[in-house]
C-alpha cells in the first residue's frame, strides 16, 4: 500500500519528536525547517554569555535522521500553505501531502513596538544568541579602553526586558561576569562601571512558580549584583534611550528582550484558525480548527481547556508530549487518545550553585538544585559528543571561572547571501 505522506514543520522540541514516533511503515515523512539542525533552547543564554559555543548544544537533522526510515530533511522557510490543493511552498519548492503537522514553534513578541526586533537583542534563536554574546563582548572590549568614564558606564549598560525563566538566566549570567570575571579577564574596568538591570512588569520573578522560589531568584539575582525592578514595564526604545511605562528615561547601551513570544506566521492558515499569541487553534487531539487534515503541536498550539484557559505553556516538556500523543493517534488510524499534560515542574538557574525548582509540589533552591538543573539539561541534549563537551565546559568553568570561548566573532558581510533569510 502506498504511505501516507506527512509533512511536518519545525524541527524542534515537538516537530523532531513526532518524527521519531510516527510508524515508517505507514508514513513517508518530510521534516521542513529553516535550519538544518535541531537546537537546545534552554541553553541558548550560556551561548549569549559564553558559556557554551552553537555546536555544543545543535544536533544535525540528517545525522539524526540517518536512524529513520521513510523520513527526510528539507531546508526552507514556509511561504505558504495550499489547503485545498494539500501542498506546502517553501522558499525551494514545493511538497504535496496527505496529513500536514504544524510545528513551527513560537518568535519574539514586541507588543507592538515594531522597531524592537531591529534595535534589541534577543536569544530566541541560536543566531540571537550568538549575536547576542558578540554585542556583550563588544562592549566589554570597548569599554576597557574607553578613558571617558561616564561613556565607559555608558557602553556597560545592559537592560533584560522580562522576568521569566530566559530573563532570569541570561541576567545571572551577565551578573556573574561583572562579580567574577571582570577582575580576572578585563583588569581596566571596575565592577561600579558595569550596569546590569532586570526589569519585569508583573509585582514578581518566575511567575509560573512558587513563591520561595521567586523570592530565592531575586534575592540569588541581587548578590550577583543585577538590579531588579519589578512593576516596571517598558514603553519605548529609541536611540538608546528606554522610555518607561511611567514616563522617565534611562540609557541602556544594550537591551536584551525576553519578555514574551508569539507563534510563528503560518500563511495560508486561515484568520479563525488563530487564537491568542498568534497561535493556531486546535482540539484536544491538536486537529486545527477548520483546517482538514491540518495538525499543529508544540509552543504554536492554542489548546484551551479547564485547566489552561490560555493554552499550555509554551516550553519543552507541552511539546513533546503532545508530540507523542499525537504519533499515538496517527499511528493507530484513528483519534482516540486526547491530550492530557503532565506537568513534571519548572526550573531556572541564576549562576554558578544557584537555581530554583518546583517539582511535584517540592520546592527547593541551591546546589542540589542546580545540580538537578545540570543533569536534566545534560542528558536532554541529542548526541553523546555534545554531551561530553558540554559536561567538560560546565566542569571547567565551575573549577575555574574562565572559559576559552569568549571571542568575539564579527560575520561577514560580503558577498550578500539574500536566499539565506527567504
Amino acid at each position: 500500500m502506498e504511505k501516507e505522506r506527512i509533512v511536518i514543520i519545525g524541527g524542534g522540541f515537538a516537530g523532531l519528536n513526532l518524527a521519531k514516533h510516527l510508524d515508517p511503515s505507514k508514513f513517508e515523512i518530510s521534516l521542513v525547517d529553516r535550519n538544518n539542525f535541531h537546537c537546545f533552547p534552554p541553553l541558548f543564554y550560556q551561548i549569549a554569555s559564553s558559556g557554551l559555543v552553537s555546536a555544543n548544544i545543535c544536533f544535525p537533522f540528517r545525522k539524526e535522521f540517518k536512524k529513520l526510515k521513510n523520513t527526510s530533511y528539507h531546508m526552507g522557510h514556509v511561504k505558504q500553505i495550499d489547503l485545498e490543493a494539500k501542498t506546502v511552498h517553501t522558499s525551494y519548492e514545493t511538497l504535496p501531502y496527505d496529513r500536514l503537522v504544524i510545528a513551527a514553534g513560537s518568535t519574539n513578541n514586541y507588543f507592538g513596538m515594531d522597531n524592537l526586533g531591529e534595535e534589541t537583542f534577543g536569544i530566541k534563536t541560536v543566531a540571537q544568541a550568538a549575536n547576542t554574546r558578540d554585542e556583550i563582548l563588544d562592549r566589554l572590549e570597548r569599554g576597557a579602553m574607553c578613558k571617558d568614564k561616564e561613556r565607559r558606564r555608558q557602553l556597560l549598560s545592559f537592560l533584560v526586558v522580562g522576568g521569566g525563566p530566559s530573563g532570569v538566566e541570561i541576567a545571572g549570567a551577565i551578573g556573574e561576569m561583572k562579580k567574577y570575571i571582570l577582575k580576572k579577564e578585563y583588569p581596566e574596568l571596575e565592577q561600579d562601571d558595569v550596569t546590569v538591570t532586570l526589569i519585569e512588569g508583573a509585582p514578581t520573578l518566575l511567575g509560573a512558580m512558587s513563591r520561595k522560589s521567586r523570592d530565592k531568584a531575586k534575592k540569588d539575582l541581587e548578590n550577583l549584583m543585577v538590579n531588579v525592578r519589578l512593576n516596571t514595564a517598558l514603553k519605548s526604545y529609541q536611540d538608546k534611550y528606554v522610555t518607561f511605562a511611567d514616563g522617565h528615561k534611562e540609557y541602556y547601551e544594550t537591551l536584551i528582550w525576553t519578555a514574551g513570544v508569539k507563534g510563528e506566521p503560518m500563511p495560508g492558515i486561515p484568520a479563525e484558525s488563530i487564537g491568542r499569541g498568534n497561535r493556531i487553534i486546535v482540539d484536544e487531539y491538536n486537529r486545527v480548527k477548520g483546517c482538514k487534515d491540518v495538525m499543529a503541536i508544540g509552543d504554536i498550539a492554542l489548546m484551551q481547556c479547564e485547566d489552561y484557559p490560555n493554552g499550555h505553556p509554551q516550553m519543552a516538556q507541552p511539546a513533546i508530549q503532545q508530540a507523542a500523543n499525537l504519533a499515538h493517534n496517527l499511528n493507530h488510524g484513528a483519534f482516540t487518545r486526547s491530550f492530557k499534560y503532565n506537568d513534571k515542574g519548572s526550573m531556572a538557574t541564576i549562576g554558578k550553585n544557584r537555581a530554583v525548582a518546583d517539582i511535584k509540589g517540592f520546592s527547593f533552591s541551591g546546589f542540589f538544585a542546580w545540580l538537578t538543573w545540570l543533569f536534566i539539561h545534560l542528558i536532554s541534549i541529542l548526541g553523546m559528543r555534545n554531551k561530553l563537551s558540554v559536561m567538560v565546559n560546565w566542569f571547567w568553568n565551575y573549577i575555574f571561572y574562565s572559559t576559552s570561548l569568549r571571542l568575539l566573532l564579527r560575520p561577514t558581510k560580503f558577498p550578500l547571501r539574500k536566499h539565506w533569510g527567504d
